[in-house]
């Protein structure tokens, strides 16, 4: 590392992921500081039910959907406590790396349809929340879905049995989804003669082509693993769903807090971002890496064949 860069370059991430207008609105900083290894569950906020828990173990929030009974099928109460979870985690220090699972046989069969067809209010207030959106353009339901990518760590679903419906719309909205051998997966909303409206008009096309796309969501049509993974709906096919994304987690968790949030930065951001911007902001971020203080301790750690010991 030249010295001229180790003296000269003090910024970091945080400090630049909070510069008004510099993709504030997608990112918050976390704050400096030891990590401290421990197990915690996050405080409840006021709308947050059995429905979805959360607990944090050495740096990893696992979070889970929970409706093993119905399939994980998503009502307004999962709703509300999913958009107050993406919240309570983006405020949440420690968190390198979030692992989004499903309990029971499946990762979620979307909106609960028969419950939500037996409560005619719940049905009128699923409709008016369409129109609340935040400063970001975005309603309760594409929050829930691409309120995973907004968060400055890795987000990874882990997918086993039905995925359907608003359950492939909350995956498509994580970074990354690791998907077992007996999973289905859907964009089945053409069968309630409706459209993906949870975010994947954002999230879906970054993945697929045009084509495939269209033909999923005008089709409904169930896939099964491998052609999922053909396809771009899932990023690998693995034995175990749980098990798998929690050790990539753990991977994830291991590097360079700095480094990671800055490699997802930039991914995320150059998407739809011109060749000369996007080249400005590979530069910007490296900049802020080097001869940062993570940066420097995976350099001396790795020299010296030790295990590094990064801070947040």
């Amino acid at each position: 590392m030249p010295a001229f860069l180790a003296g000269t370059i003090s910024s970091t991430i945080d400090s630049w992921l909070n510069q008004p207008g510099f993709l504030s609105q997608f990112f918050h900083a976390t704050g400096a500081g030891s990590l401290q290894w421990k197990t915690i569950r996050l405080k409840a906020v006021p709308t947050m039910s059995s429905t979805v828990t959360v607990t944090v173990t050495d740096a990893i929030a696992d979070v889970r959907l929970n409706r093993p009974e119905k399939h994980n099928a998503l009502n307004l109460e999962m709703f509300h406590a999913l958009d107050d979870l993406i919240v309570q985690l983006d405020k949440e220090p420690g968190v390198r790396a979030i692992v989004v699972s499903g309990e029971g046989p499946s990762f979620c069969a979307g909106i609960d349809v028969g419950s939500l067809s037996a409560e005619p209010t719940q049905m009128k207030t699923m409709h008016e929340l369409l129109t609340q959106v935040d400063n970001q353009g975005a309603n309760i339901y594409q929050r829930i879905c691409l309120g995973w990518q907004r968060l400055s760590v890795p987000v990874i679903a882990a997918i086993q049995g039905h995925c359907y419906g608003g359950g492939m719309q909350i995956a498509l909205g994580c970074d990354l989804r690791l998907a077992a051998s007996d999973a289905k997966l859907s964009i089945m909303e053409i069968r309630w003669g409706l459209i993906p409206d949870m975010g994947a008009s954002v999230s879906a096309r970054a993945l697929l082509r045009y084509d495939t796309l269209l033909d999923l969501t005008l089709s409904g049509r169930v896939v099964e693993t491998e052609e999922a993974v053909a396809l771009g709906l899932v990023t690998r096919q693995v034995e175990g769903a749980y098990d798998s994304a929690m050790d990539l987690a753990r991977t994830f968790a291991d590097q360079s807090p700095d480094a990671v949030r800055g490699a997802k930065q930039l991914f995320l951001q150059t998407r739809l971002a011109a060749d000369r911007e996007a080249l400005a902001l590979e530069a910007k971020i490296q900049g802020s890496l080097m001869g940062s203080v993570n940066q420097m301790e995976a350099v001396m750690a790795g020299m010296a064949g030790r295990k590094p010991n990064f801070t947040d």
